[in-house]
C-alpha cells in the first residue's frame, strides 16, 4: 500500500490483485436500476480468478435476498451470501455478544423480521428491555421514543445501539429522508446517554461481518465505494486498501478539500480500473 503525502485528486489505480473485494452498492455498483459502466467486466473477471466478492449496504430497509434479486435482475447474478447489510451485522453482533438480550427495535419491518428469524427476543415493555436499537424508521412515533426513554432512563437497564449512522437517505430528484442519525439523536437527547455501538459503515465491525469465515488479512482486501465518510473511512480504520470510485457521491473537487489522512489509496473514474492495466488491458 503506497504512502500518501497529500490528498489524492488524480487517478491512481491498483497495480495488483487482492484476495477479497468488498463493494458498496448504490453509487458504486449501480445507480437506480442500472449497473454502472465496467461492473460486469470487473465482477466477471474477479469471479473467474476465484476472488472473494462481498457487497455492503447501510440500508436496513431491505434484506440481503432483496439486494441479491435486484443485482441479479440488472444482469449480474449474485448469491445472497455475498450481501452484507446492517440487518446482517446487527443480528450477528447481538448473537455474538448478547444472545440472551431482550431488544426493542425502532426500525422498519425488515429489521424486525431479521431479529425474529435470528431468534432474538423482542419486547415493547420498558422494564424488560436490555437493548434499544435505533434505525431508519419512517414510522417513528413519540410512543416509541417513550418506550426507549423508559427502558434507558427510568428503569436504567437498557443501552442504545444503532444499525447505521447516516444522517439522511438520498432520494431521487435530490430529495432526502431523515435516516437513523435522527433517531439516535432523539434518544440521546432525552436519556443523557450515548449510543454504545453503530453496526454499519464506517465502523469496521461491518467489514468483519462481511468477511466472517474467510480468514483473509486486511492487507489482502480492498474496499471500494463512492463515499469518503463511510466507505473510505471504514477501510482506512480497518487498515485496508481503499478505492474511491467517482460514480456516486464524491466528486474530484471534493478530494481537494480533505486532509491527507482521509484520502483513499486509489481514485478511479470507473470501477473496472481496479483490474491492473498491465494484466487486463481495456480493448478499444
Amino acid at each position: 500500500m503506497e504512502n500518501r503525502n497529500s490528498a489524492r485528486t488524480e487517478n491512481t489505480v491498483p497495480d495488483r490483485l487482492y484476495a477479497a473485494y468488498i463493494f458498496d452498492l448504490d453509487g458504486t455498483i449501480y445507480l437506480g436500476d442500472e449497473l454502472l459502466p465496467g461492473v460486469i467486466r470487473l465482477i466477471t473477471t474477479l469471479r473467474a480468478l476465484g476472488k472473494h466478492i462481498r457487497f455492503l449496504s447501510n440500508n436496513p430497509t431491505r434484506n440481503p435476498s432483496q439486494y441479491a434479486e435486484k443485482i441479479t435482475r440488472m444482469g449480474l447474478p449474485t448469491p445472497v451470501e455475498a450481501i452484507t447489510n446492517t440487518l446482517v451485522s446487527t443480528t450477528q453482533w447481538l448473537l455474538t455478544h448478547y444472545p440472551d438480550a431482550v431488544v426493542f427495535p425502532i426500525g422498519e419491518q425488515p429489521l424486525i423480521s431479521a431479529l425474529q428469524e435470528a431468534g432474538i427476543r423482542l419486547s415493547q415493555k420498558p422494564d424488560e428491555i436490555d437493548i434499544v436499537i435505533a434505525s431508519y424508521d419512517r414510522g417513528f412515533t413519540y410512543e416509541k421514543l417513550q418506550i426507549a426513554f423508559d427502558a434507558i432512563w427510568f428503569y436504567k437497564r437498557a443501552f442504545l445501539i444503532a444499525t447505521n449512522p447516516d444522517r439522511y437517505c438520498p432520494m431521487p430528484g435530490g430529495r432526502g429522508e431523515p435516516d437513523a442519525a435522527s433517531i439516535i439523536a432523539a434518544i440521546e437527547a432525552c436519556t443523557h446517554t450515548k449510543c454504545r455501538v453503530i453496526l454499519g459503515k464506517p465502523d469496521p465491525l461491518m467489514l468483519h461481518a462481511a468477511l466472517a469465515g474467510l480468514e483473509i488479512a486486511p492487507a489482502d482486501c480492498i474496499m471500494v465505494g463512492d463515499r469518503l465518510s463511510t466507505d473510505i473511512r471504514m477501510a482506512l480504520d480497518a487498515q485496508m486498501a481503499a478505492a474511491l470510485v467517482l460514480t456516486g457521491e464524491t466528486s474530484r473537487d471534493t478530494l481537494t478539500r480533505i486532509a491527507p489522512e482521509d484520502a483513499p489509496h486509489f481514485v478511479l473514474d470507473r470501477i473496472d480500473q481496479l483490474l491492473p492495466a498491465n494484466l487486463f488491458p481495456v480493448s478499444e
